[in-house]
């Protein structure tokens, strides 16, 4: 499977972004999928992360209420929805599938395909 982010740019603190990620290639369709950031200096952070059937969505507490995540089954991507981006919310940002069902999907290590991620800057 290959997966290919997009939508990142640069706003003003209070606006919105939504990221894209398309999945493609043999097990596209499969498992779930998740978004993690990394910003400067700092580790890759859990984000959010959303079950395969879709049912199921995970939210670090920094971005609860801020943002959704939602898939669209017919052309298999994960879509990251962000409103009132804050400057902390610059970040690289990542999203990731894993290779089994029933993991818990907030652990960066249970990913092993990643895509190339996309730049997220807030500007203040």
């Amino acid at each position: 499977v290959q997966l290919q982010a997009s939508g990142g740019g640069l706003v003003q603190a209070g606006e919105s972004l939504t990221l894209s990620c398309a999945a493609s290639g043999r097990d596209s369709s499969k498992y779930g999928t998740g978004w993690f950031r990394q910003a400067p200096g700092k580790e890759r952070e859990f984000v959010s992360a959303t079950t395969w059937s879709g049912k199921n969505s995970y939210y670090a507490d920094s971005v609860k209420g801020r943002f959704t995540i939602s898939r669209d089954s017919a052309d298999n991507t994960v879509y990251l929805q962000m409103n009132n981006l804050k400057p902390e919310d610059t970040a690289v940002y990542y999203c990731g599938k894993p290779k089994a069902y029933g993991i818990d999907l907030t652990q960066e290590s249970v990913y092993s395909v990643w895509g190339q991620g996309t730049l997220v800057t807030v500007s203040s």
